[in-house]
């Protein structure tokens, strides 16, 4: 049976049987190495994966590390500037300046021992990352800095002073810490409770000329943080300490005011009638 011209031309060009192994095999070969290829780049891509999210851990958990000892410190330092308030309030016409003197060598020793740790941990740019954790001791510090500074002089310390004070603590080749105006201010807001209380103290020592010079300094303060508070970002704290601060306002106003007017009063509790007494001779007793 004679074929076709086309059937000839179709065994002819039909592969042969070695071919159709070659081809198997040059496909197969291909195949593996491809996935020898992906199963490489897989293993690249885990091993940068886990190098990448070993960092992250390693951060955050150094990052964790240093929040604790912040903490740590800020509790420190707010413990410390609590014994130097309540060191100014030990304070009588007697002894002031012993008082005061020993109350301004407490607030170095809390700025060289404690808050110097403080600006160990915060020095480059963890200063606004880190704030709440260390916010509440810097506002003590500021409280007991300030108070101290009024007692002693009459005027206000101003954040400018009280960074001054810190440069020597920081290592002149990186960023040094600075306490920040929020926290300075409500430092402020706090200070005038602490004033509220020593003006009542003075009064009952008959130092009526001291309790009214801090009455117009509480007023101020409190004058020029109304205007500053509003237009504040993070005003929350602010705002809720405004409401104390002009309660403390209106108490040393009412106790100055009840002396001036019910003056006869107080003359047992000061324990003297001599008239030359410095809150008796502005009373006009007769």
């Amino acid at each position: 049976m004679l074929f076709s011209a086309s059937k000839l031309s179709f065994l002819l060009m039909a592969p042969k049987p070695q071919r159709i192994r070659h081809m198997v095999g040059t496909t197969w070969q291909s195949a593996m190495k491809k996935a020898r290829t992906m199963s490489t780049d897989d293993t690249e891509t885990d091993s940068s994966m886990k190098d990448a999210f070993s960092k992250y851990a390693d951060y955050l958990n150094n990052i964790n590390d240093k929040r604790e000892r912040v903490v740590k410190a800020s509790r420190d330092i707010t413990m410390n500037s609590k014994k130097v308030i309540f060191q100014v309030h030990r304070m009588s016409k007697q002894n002031k300046e012993e008082v005061l003197d020993k109350a301004v060598n407490d607030l170095k020793a809390v700025t060289d021992q404690y808050l110097s740790r403080l600006v160990k941990e915060l020095q480059g740019t963890d200063f606004w990352k880190l704030r709440r954790a260390y916010s509440p001791g810097v506002q003590e510090y500021v409280e007991a800095a300030t108070l101290c500074n009024f007692c002693k002089t009459g005027t206000l310390l101003t954040l400018d002073e009280i960074n001054a004070t810190l440069l020597p603590l920081s290592d002149p080749s990186v960023e040094p810490l600075q306490i920040n105006i929020l926290d300075y201010m409500l430092g402020l807001a706090d200070l005038t409770g602490e004033l509220m209380r020593l003006a009542i103290g003075q009064i009952s020592e008959g130092e009526l000329d001291f309790a009214e010079k801090i009455c117009s300094f509480v007023r101020e303060i409190y004058r020029n943080l109304t205007l500053i508070a509003p237009e504040m970002d993070d005003s929350s704290d602010m705002k809720q300490k405004m409401e104390t601060m002009l309660q403390s306002v209106m108490k040393i106003e009412n106790a100055c005011f009840s002396v001036h007017v019910r003056g006869s009063e107080y003359i047992p509790l000061l324990g003297s009638a001599d008239t030359s007494y410095p809150l008796l001779g502005m009373l006009d007793i007769e």
